[in-house]
Parts: C-alpha cells; sequence; structure tokens
C-alpha cells in the first residue's frame, strides 16, 4: 500500500480522532434521559442523520424538483449542462465525439472526467455504461435512471466524498433521491420544437403512489420520442472544416504522389491541389478530391427512450422497514453519419481494370460512397436493469441498514463499414455476392469488378458488387453491479452542541465488463474501423468505511470520516480520510472547510480493454485536418490515480431572504488515469512509424491511423470559485427572487505525457489530456410568483476560451490561438396554475417556455460541426409546452 506522505498525515489524524472518541464514549454517562423531538434526515455526503437546517461542513448544492421544473429539462442531462461546476461533460446535442455512445448523457463535475464524479440513486450505486465514450471510459448514463416525474431532489456534494462512498467518488457525488411516500396520481405531457430543421420532442410522463398503514407503493413510467437534428438543418461548419481528403470520387496514389480522379470536380468533389495544376500523368492534378461529409451527420439522434421505476416500502416492525426499487430503461438511437468511411488500406487498382485510365496499377484514396450519396446511421440499443432492496432500522440513539444492489447493462452497437479484402477482391474483378475469387474469372459470370473511377457516375457499381464487400460491425457489451452493504449509525456521547454520532460500515462490490465484437471485427477486418479483439475482465472490492459527526458546540460542527478498499491483486488498497469542519460565527454567518483524499482505481476497460474510434486530427506534416482512426489499447500496468482536495467557504444571511455562499475549492491529482492524447502523439513525432500509421510513404503520406494506450499522467491541479445567491422580495404584486450562481476556474494545471507541462484554464485543451476550460461561467435567474401563476427568466454566460486547435494566424504561432467567443443565452418560462383559477379539486398547470429564446448560434470553432460540443449546445432556440395535472 502506497501513499504520499501528505495522505499519509491526513489519515493518521483521521484514524485517531475517529477510534478515540468511541472508546471516552464507553466512559460517559449520559446526561440527558429525553432528548428533544428533532426531524433527523440523511444528507448526501454523510451517514449520520442531521436536522434539517444543518449547516453542511462541505459544499452541496440541492436541486428540487421545482426548480428542476423551471428550466424546462426534459431528461437528466439537460439538469446538468445548466450547472456552472459541470463542464466536459457528453451529452445528447454531439454530433462527432460520441461514436457509439449516441443517446447517453452524462456529468463531469470540475471537469475532471466522466468517471469521476460518483452517480448515486437513492443514495445507492447504479452500474456503468458497457459501451465506453472516445476516450476509452465507462460512465454512468443518466438517462438511463429513472423517470423525470420521480425525482424530488437532486443533491450534489461538490468536494472529494471517496473517504465516505469509495472510488469514483473523487470530483464529488450526485445522488437523485425519488420522491417519498406519494400519494395520488400525476401526469404531464411535453412538447418541445427547435427553431431549426425537423428537430421536435415529445415526452409523456405518469406517476402513482398509495400510502398505507404500514406500506406503500409507487410506480413511474416515462416515454420519450426525440426527432434528429442534422448537421445539414444548421451548417455551424465552413465546409472546410468537413472535409474528408477521401471523397468518392477519390484520388489515386502513383508511388507516393496522389493524382486526383479527372471527374472529382464533375460530380461533386473538391479539389485539394498540392502542385500546380496539370503536373500529373497525362495532365492530371497532384492532390486529393476533397469530401464534405458535414451534411449527414446528426447534432442531435434520432433517439425513442421509455424509462420505468417502481418503489414499495414496508413496515415489518415498529422499527424495521423493507423498501425495493426496481427502474428500467429502454433507449434506441440512430445516429446520422457519412454515406461511407474512408477506406484506409490503400487498396490497388490493377492495371488490367477495365475503367483504369492510368494503364498501369494505382491505389485508390477514397471511399466507396461518397458526393451525392444517403448518409449512413449508427445505431446503438441501450438496456439497464436496476434492482435494489434494503431492510432498515430504527435503535433507541440511532439507526442500521443493510443493502443489495444489483444492475445491468446491455449496450448494442452497429454501425456499417467495408471489408478491406472482399473492397481490393471487387478491385480486381473478384466483385459479387455469387463469385468465387478462387475458382472465378475477373469480370465474367458472377464476378464483377468494381469502378472506383468517377465514371461510376455515369455507369453506375451494381448493388451486387457492393453488397459484396460492405458489412456491419456489431459490438454488443454487457456490464454488471453488484453491491452488498451495510452500516449501523448510533449516537455516542453528548457534547456542548448536542449528541456526537457515530457510523461505521462494510462494503462488498462485484463488477464486470464484456464486450463481444463480431468474427469479422475479431479479425480486423474492416477498412476505417478496423475491429478489435473481445474485451473481458472483473473487479472485485472489499470496503470498511467509518464516519463521525460531532457538535462540539451550539456553532462548532466537526465531520471526521475514513475509507479502507482492497482491489486485490496489482491495484491493492487504500486508506482515505476526510476532514470537514463548520462554524458558525453568528446568526447570519457560518464558516465551512474540509480536506479528504480520493483514489480511483484503473477500470476493467482501461486494463483489460481496447477500442478504435473516429477523430479529427490536425497533420502537422500538412497542417491540414484529417479524419482518422484512433485505436486505444489497455494497459495493465496502470497505477491507481490519487487525489487530495480542499474546500474553504462560508454562508452569509446578511438580511432577512438574502443569501450568499462562497466557496474556494481546490483538487490536486497524481497518477491520473487518460487515454494518450493522438494529437499530442502526432504532434511530438508525426513520423513515428510505430504510433503513427500513413499511407503509402509510411514517412510522409496522409494519416490514417494513430496508435495510444492508457497511461498515469504525472499531475492535474485545478481550483476556483463558487458563487450562489438570492434575495426573496416580496410586494404588491409577487414574490421577486433574483438568483446568482457561477464558477470561475483560476486553474486547471495539467503534466500531458506528450504535450508537457500544460496551463488549460481558458483553453479549449483540444492537443491535451484535458476538457475545455471556460474560466467563468454564470447564471443569473429572476423568479416571479404571485396567485395562481409564476415566472421566470435566466441569462446564462459562459466566457471566451482560447482554441488551441487553431492558430490565430496559420503562418505566426507566437500571435497565440484564436477565442472561441464568449456566449450567453437566455431562458423563459410562464406557468399558469389551471386548477387554482378554476377552483377544480385536480391540480392542472400550464407551462410555456423557451431555451435560448433569442436563437444565439454557439461559437464558431474551426473543427468539425463548427462548435466546441463539450461546452455549447448546438438546437438553438427550442420552445416547450407542458401540461401537469395532479389527480
Amino acid at each position: 500500500m502506497k501513499f504520499t506522505a501528505k495522505k499519509t498525515a491526513i489519515a493518521a489524524f483521521v484514524a485517531s480522532q475517529l477510534f478515540a472518541y468511541p472508546t471516552i464514549a464507553l466512559a460517559q454517562d449520559a446526561e440527558e434521559d429525553e432528548a428533544k423531538e428533532v426531524e433527523l434526515i440523511l444528507v448526501t455526503g454523510s451517514f449520520v442523520r442531521r436536522s434539517e437546517n444543518f449547516d453542511s461542513p462541505s459544499p452541496l448544492a440541492v436541486v428540487d424538483s421545482q426548480a428542476i421544473d423551471a428550466i424546462g429539462a426534459k431528461n437528466i442531462g439537460d439538469i446538468t449542462q445548466t450547472l456552472t461546476i459541470n463542464t466536459g461533460a457528453e451529452n445528447t446535442p454531439d454530433a462527432f465525439t460520441q461514436n457509439a455512445t449516441a443517446g447517453t448523457s452524462n456529468i463531469n463535475l470540475r471537469g475532471l472526467g466522466v468517471a469521476s464524479t460518483l452517480v448515486l440513486l437513492n443514495n445507492k450505486r447504479q452500474v456503468v455504461n458497457s459501451q465506453p465514450n472516445n476516450g476509452g471510459v465507462n460512465f454512468v448514463d443518466t438517462s438511463s435512471l429513472v423517470p423525470m416525474i420521480a425525482i424530488g431532489r437532486m443533491e450534489v456534494v461538490k468536494d472529494g466524498a471517496s473517504a465516505l462512498y469509495g472510488s469514483d467518488a473523487v470530483a464529488g457525488v450526485v445522488n437523485f433521491i425519488t420522491k417519498k411516500n406519494y400519494e395520488g396520481a400525476s401526469v404531464s405531457l411535453d412538447y418541445q420544437d427547435g427553431a431549426h430543421g425537423n428537430n421536435k420532442e415529445y415526452v409523456v410522463q405518469g406517476l402513482w403512489g398509495a400510502v398505507g398503514d404500514d406500506s406503500s407503493v409507487m410506480a413511474a413510467l416515462s416515454y420519450t420520442n426525440r426527432s434528429p437534428l442534422f448537421t445539414g438543418d444548421r451548417r455551424l461548419s465552413r465546409p472546410q472544416d468537413d472535409t474528408s481528403s477521401l471523397g468518392n470520387p477519390g484520388s489515386f496514389f502513383i508511388g507516393g504522389t496522389p493524382i486526383i480522379d479527372p471527374g472529382c470536380s464533375n460530380f461533386g468533389g473538391s479539389p485539394i491541389l498540392l502542385a500546380p495544376a496539370g503536373v500529373g500523368p497525362g495532365g492530371t492534378d497532384v492532390g486529393f478530391c476533397g469530401f464534405d461529409f458535414g451534411s449527414t451527420y446528426s447534432f442531435v439522434p434520432d433517439e425513442t427512450r421509455v424509462n420505468a421505476y417502481f418503489r414499495s416500502t414496508y413496515s415489518v416492525s415498529d422499527e424495521i422497514e423493507w423498501i425495493s426499487e426496481i427502474s428500467y430503461a429502454r433507449n434506441r438511437a440512430e445516429r446520422g453519419g457519412s454515406p461511407s468511411f474512408p477506406i484506409l488500406t490503400l487498396p490497388t487498382v490493377p492495371a488490367d481494370h477495365p475503367d483504369n485510365f492510368f494503364g498501369f496499377p494505382v491505389q485508390f484514396f477514397g471511399r466507396e460512397l461518397g458526393t451525392g450519396q444517403p448518409g449512413d446511421p449508427a445505431r446503438t440499443e441501450s438496456d439497464t436493469f436496476r434492482f435494489s432492496t434494503m431492510l432498515q432500522g430504527e435503535l433507541d440513539d440511532g439507526f442500521w441498514e443493510v443493502s443489495y444492489t444489483a444492475a445491468r447493462n446491455d449496450f448494442y452497437f452497429t454501425v456499417r463499414d467495408t471489408l478491406a479484402q472482399q473492397f481490393q477482391n471487387a478491385l480486381r474483378g473478384f466483385g459479387g455476392v455469387n463469385c468465387d475469387p478462387v475458382t472465378g474469372t475477373p469480370g465474367v459470370g458472377g464476378c464483377e469488378y468494381f469502378n472506383p473511377f468517377s465514371t461510376s457516375y455515369v455507369t453506375p457499381n451494381s448493388q451486387t458488387v457492393i453488397d459484396s464487400f460492405i458489412a456491419r460491425q456489431e459490438i454488443d457489451s454487457e456490464s454488471n453491479l453488484e453491491v452488498v452493504e451495510g452500516f449501523i449509525s448510533t449516537e455516542l456521547f453528548e457534547m456542548d452542541g448536542g449528541a456526537a454520532g457515530v457510523a461505521f460500515g462494510a462494503q462488498y462490490r462485484y463488477q464486470d465488463l464484456k464486450q463481444d465484437y463480431d468474427d469479422l471485427s475479431n479479425q480486423d477486418r474492416f477498412a476505417f474501423v478496423i475491429g478489435n479483439a473481445d474485451v473481458s475482465g472483473k473487479q472485485d472490492v472489499v470496503a470498511l468505511f467509518g464516519e463521525i459527526a460531532m457538535p462540539v458546540t451550539d456553532d462548532l460542527d466537526i465531520q471526521i470520516a475514513l475509507r479502507y478498499e482492497d482491489y486485490g491483486g496489482t491495484t491493492g488498497d487504500t486508506v482515505d480520510p476526510k476532514l470537514a469542519v463548520s462554524y458558525r460565527a453568528s446568526d447570519q454567518l457560518s464558516l465551512r472547510g474540509s480536506i479528504s483524499t480520493s483514489f480511483r482505481a484503473p477500470s476493467i476497460f482501461q486494463r483489460d480493454g481496447g477500442a478504435t474510434s473516429l477523430n479529427q486530427m490536425v497533420d502537422p506534416l500538412t497542417g491540414a485536418a484529417a479524419f482518422a482512426a484512433a485505436r486505444a489499447t489497455g494497459n495493465e500496468e496502470l497505477v491507481p490515480e490519487e487525489s487530495t482536495a480542499y474546500n474553504l467557504g462560508f454562508s452569509l444571511e446578511p438580511v432577512d431572504d438574502l443569501s450568499v455562499e462562497l466557496d474556494y475549492w481546490s483538487f490536486e491529482f497524481e497518477n491520473l488515469i487518460i487515454q494518450e492524447s493522438f494529437q499530442a502523439i502526432l504532434n511530438a513525432n508525426p513520423q513515428d512509424t510505430t504510433r503513427v500509421i500513413r499511407a503509402g510513404d509510411p514517412l510522409n503520406g496522409p494519416l490514417l491511423q494513430v496508435n495510444t494506450t492508457y497511461v498515469n499522467a504525472s499531475s492535474l491541479e485545478t481550483s476556483g470559485l463558487d458563487l450562489v445567491t438570492s434575495y426573496k422580495m416580496e410586494t404588491d404584486v409577487g414574490t421577486f427572487t433574483p438568483s446568482v450562481s457561477a464558477t470561475y476556474i483560476m486553474a486547471y494545471d495539467l503534466v500531458d505525457p506528450q504535450a508537457g507541462d500544460v496551463e488549460g484554464a481558458g483553453l479549449r485543451n483540444f492537443n491535451n489530456i484535458g476538457t475545455s476550460s471556460p474560466e467563468l461561467r454564470f447564471n443569473l435567474g429572476l423568479n416571479w410568483k404571485t396567485e395562481g401563476y409564476s415566472a421566470n427568466i435566466f441569462a446564462r454566460y459562459i466566457s471566451a476560451y482560447d482554441d488551441d486547435q487553431n492558430l490565430l494566424d496559420a503562418t505566426n504561432a507566437a500571435l497565440g490561438f484564436r477565442e472561441v467567443d464568449a456566449h450567453t443565452t437566455f431562458d423563459a418560462q410562464f406557468n399558469v396554475d389551471l386548477g387554482r383559477l378554476m377552483d377544480t379539486e385536480a391540480n392542472y398547470v400550464l407551462t410555456i417556455g423557451g431555451i435560448n429564446i433569442t436563437d444565439q448560434d454557439p461559437p464558431q470553432v474551426f473543427t468539425n460541426a463548427g462548435f466546441d460540443s463539450k461546452v455549447h449546445d448546438p438546437r438553438g432556440r427550442q420552445i416547450y409546452a407542458r401540461l401537469a395535472m395532479q389527480f
């Protein structure tokens, strides 16, 4: 077991405090036999119950169901996108950076990674998505949790929480808490219409609950239908940003020289000249036939989703309650793509090919289908099942809980691609589904030639020959989670501020991951997506944890937590402590501070997996953008990443109904696990033949593929400020509540294995392992409420940041990078309580609202799709209406 000196010191102090106080308690008699009846609740970030007005020593954000309705959220991704503490999340408005995870959404607190935030549902873990993102990270898909109508509130612990919850709580915890003891029935109907294309969204939800003398049940169901928004419906990019050097019409290599198909311009291609016109053989042009693929992809996939949730409680006795939950999510998404992928194998067109006008062998550099052809979509199917059951019992001075949670995600992904050898056969005249390359004759009978030249636009290739060399890559993935946990929380002794509480518990966690690739992928038979070996791995984790909460005085509270986790094998074990203090300096001012360490083990995929993804890269040899493959393989030598988190803050109420909360936060990471940056590898050595694969000339040919792996980066340090304030004003025309929430990133400093030291705050971080980090994000809100009516408006601001993919002047790097402009959007909503106005027994609330009501374009970035999908939303204005009925 290895620790830094800082981590060891914190752990030693916390351990001495945590295990010393129970000994004192045994020798201390209770001074009060009857305690005052106080409503106690369990707050995220503690296993000890506290009073409802307790000031948490950790920064805690709570978003209740009313706040969720106020932003017009249709799904959980809509909520997290508005949080200023969330940056770099990957949600559905994303055309090019979610190749195989369309239809999912996730959370990225502090920009520390989509797997560094622990996502809980009613304090229990959820299984990760079995299909990783482009970075090779498996994350919790928040779209697959529960219907929105069942969520009572969302609680966010904004400092490290591994000492309480274990691995994955590095950046914090987001706990979705469902409604409890709900009685009655509710139905909501949502319709949303976008200003661009045919992008519409329908959401139908229902909630029913009943409460008896010793039991309760609640069931929720939702159905979502979202129509796509294609890049062609709202073209935000320049043609050159979405232009591939591999098209159809294409180009042909003669030796190491690419020659443009003479019919390139006539049939929709864009000649990219690398030499003066007409210097190639027979007066041809040297270069590539560019293909603009930017109109057939989709910002928003075509998606349907069904979410179901059931909860029951039963009082076994006056002291024991049995709670069970079942949830299911079924997501289906179709993401638009190009007509066909580039063929990266550089196949040879023989001299005797009937359409080869060169008269000698050439190598084809292009794709089977290109200009004028419809896009071919990729499809995802995700099914998530979760079951959780627990017994909770009351003690004289506390409570206990034993629980079991099992969850599973099945994810299926399929996409069409070209089979490399079969395509080569077709160029040699052995194409066609009825052709035997061993016994057949080129171009005779069932054997056909595929014509890769532009003359195919005049005399098209037969569908039979095309069908002979295409197939669908299929990835069938499965991830499982099982958690057995038990803990006891009780009072120890009285202190000046009340009873000190302690909690002790243990947890066993099992996870596995399997990815079954089709047989063709296992053999690397595809010309672009290539393929991959099957993936299989598992983890067993045993954990012990403890917490003590001490109200030292009426004004001073101290929380101490300690957790031990053992992963076994080469990953090993760890001890992670947390110390948090809250001090009420006056009735108006309270101070808080915390320090903790965290531990995140290498995931199963990072150690045992591997994947090929498609990404835009900039080739340093030419300065041009290329769409190429990044192939990552697992690394068994990875060590766990460790971090230390600090938080200092205060809450101030200078006058009645005015609250101000300010927090300084800091995270220091060591051995951060990341997938190497393909762009950084390119920049460091664009002619490294072991890691950079090129067509034709291995040193100077067009870029095809970059090989990466997962490594422990040296460090990442980030810090900043959070501000939350609101003021409630009563007037004759209603109650007005202005509010502000803001996050300012002071530092985002990282050490990249290839890019070196990077000051990433205010940078897009395209060339390194980080994520886009605009320094300032804030939301200004104004809510108005009076009898029967309410309204709110939000102004959302994201500051400008530098785009390290694009220089301000390509000929002079000293001038720096282009800037991604600052961006401000406005959301508005108006609500009418029809039931109250018409004095009906049932409640009817009609809501009309808009997101980005001024239809602001996202700031332009010279990249695929034309915007930064990690920060901005491409959909433009969204107008919605909702009718909510409660019976």
